[in-house]
């Protein structure tokens, strides 16, 4: 069975005992609503949502946090001595997909 939810503007196709990684919630971050549930199939039906499919839990906990892949800006202007270099990286929370339940 797997599902394909909505998680702050994101959609993620999720299993039971799947992790994924989700924007970053805060310091102290408490397991988000996974109401926003777009399509849900399993063994004999597919559901699909219009917008969403009522009826179907989903649980899930934070399992940790990461940074993602360093990304680098580099602006300059041509003949003006002008350089700079900046780097970032994008902080991610990992959720671990616990149960779907209908």
């Amino acid at each position: 069975m797997y599902a394909i939810v909505e998680v702050k503007g994101k959609q993620y196709k999720v299993e039971k005992g799947s992790k994924i990684l989700i924007d970053y919630l805060g310091e102290n971050p408490a397991v988000p609503e996974i109401k926003a549930l777009l399509v849900k199939k399993d063994d004999e039906s597919v559901s699909i949502g219009a917008p969403y499919v009522s009826g179907v839990t989903i649980t899930a906990k934070v399992v940790g946090e990461r940074k993602g892949d360093k990304v680098l800006v580099f602006k300059y202007k041509k003949r003006k001595d002008y350089r700079r270099l900046r780097g970032h990286r994008q902080k991610y929370h990992r959720l671990l997909i616990e149960d779907i339940a209908v």
